[in-house]
């Protein structure tokens, strides 16, 4: 795994992170401590900033980008993006599960003990609350 740098910033990462060798990390990415980062999986920041905590798990396949100007997207501590997942220009607070082929959409905050269905579309600007689980398309509670 090469890092790709954009406008002179290269992602950065903690210790102990696993990263696959055909995952892509681009650009104003910081990760935390323990994170792991699959197979296919690319984490995109070329046209805004993406922040990671700690013991964050992206998945195979999985896709993390960010919104020009508008939305950066920030993923807070043990977080897991599954596989296939796309994760846009959001805010995903601690210990929130991210199900398998799931969309997350600009604009969107998932708040701290949360569950995204597998398949789930979290159309923009969607709020959820701590403890919920939303699921559907469009992704409802």
């Amino acid at each position: 795994m090469e890092p790709i740098s954009i406008h002179g910033i290269s992602p950065q990462w903690g210790s102990d992170c696993l990263i696959a060798p055909n995952a892509v990390l681009v650009g104003d990415l910081v990760m935390g401590d323990q994170c792991s980062v699959w197979y296919n999986a690319v984490i995109r920041a070329d046209v805004n900033y993406i922040r990671l905590g700690n013991r964050v798990n992206v998945q195979d396949g999985a896709v993390v980008h960010c919104t020009y100007k508008t939305h950066p997207t920030e993923i807070g501590d043990d977080v897991s993006i599954g596989h296939n997942a796309l994760v846009h220009g959001c805010i995903i607070h601690d210990r929130v599960l991210i199900g398998m082929g799931s969309i997350v959409m600009d604009g969107c905050v998932v708040e701290s003990n949360s569950i995204i269905a597998a398949g789930a579309v979290l159309t923009k600007g969607t709020h959820v609350p701590s403890g919920s689980i939303f699921a559907g398309v469009p992704a409802v509670k």
